[in-house]
């Protein structure tokens, strides 16, 4: 099952999508994984065992809490999905248990991929040195791919503003896995763009 759209989608076509994807279409053992460190995930032999590759982008956006503030806000409204070519529904709450659709225009169709916030983390310490915000999302059927990707932004040690993607995925449906390395070409460039 791919859910597609020859017009941008519609509130009321995302959520039929969202009502047949039922639930996630990778083990339950696997769910959380992305809250995990990226060292320790290279570190785990079983994703890749199971089929799952891991992809991780790392990009500083500048220093001090404002810029921190401004990127967590970001996330928290799905502006790095602000993309003429990929969205969601900005009106969808960052918290966990929620499900939503990411809408990407591919070819001529626009595809809907249905997922599901597995996890929302947020931690600071003392004025918000080392402080950091992040999600994680689960796919589910009806998703071209398996896996979870985490969105999370942080303010580090030297008072430096990273941005990170972090997923593990591998393909779920016949479209996906003929077209893999087009796949990983589009999550890289996403990464990139996702953080302008």
């Amino acid at each position: 099952m791919v859910f597609l759209s020859w017009g941008r989608p519609s509130s009321e076509d995302q959520k039929a999508c969202i009502n047949k994807a039922g639930t996630f279409n990778y083990d339950d053992k696997y769910k959380g994984a992305t809250a995990k460190s990226l060292s320790s995930l290279k570190a785990d032999k079983g994703f890749s065992k199971d089929g799952f590759l891991l992809n991780n982008a790392r990009v500083l956006l500048g220093s001090g809490i404002d810029t921190f503030e401004k990127g967590k806000s970001a996330l928290r409204n799905w502006r790095h999905f602000g993309l003429n070519w990929a969205f969601v529904d900005p009106n969808t709450p960052v918290q966990q248990g929620a499900k939503f659709c990411v809408c990407v225009k591919e070819f001529l169709p626009w595809l809907m991929m249905p997922l599901q916030v597995v996890y929302v983390n947020e931690t600071s310490t003392k004025r918000n040195r080392m402080a950091s915000f992040g999600f994680g999302s689960g796919t589910l059927h009806g998703h071209l791919l398996a896996g979870e990707e985490r969105f999370s932004i942080e303010i580090d040690e030297n008072n430096q503003v990273w941005y990170e993607i972090l997923s593990i995925s591998k393909p779920a449906h016949i479209l996906s896995f003929v077209g893999y390395p087009y796949v990983m070409l589009r999550q890289k460039y996403f990464a990139h763009e996702s953080a302008k």
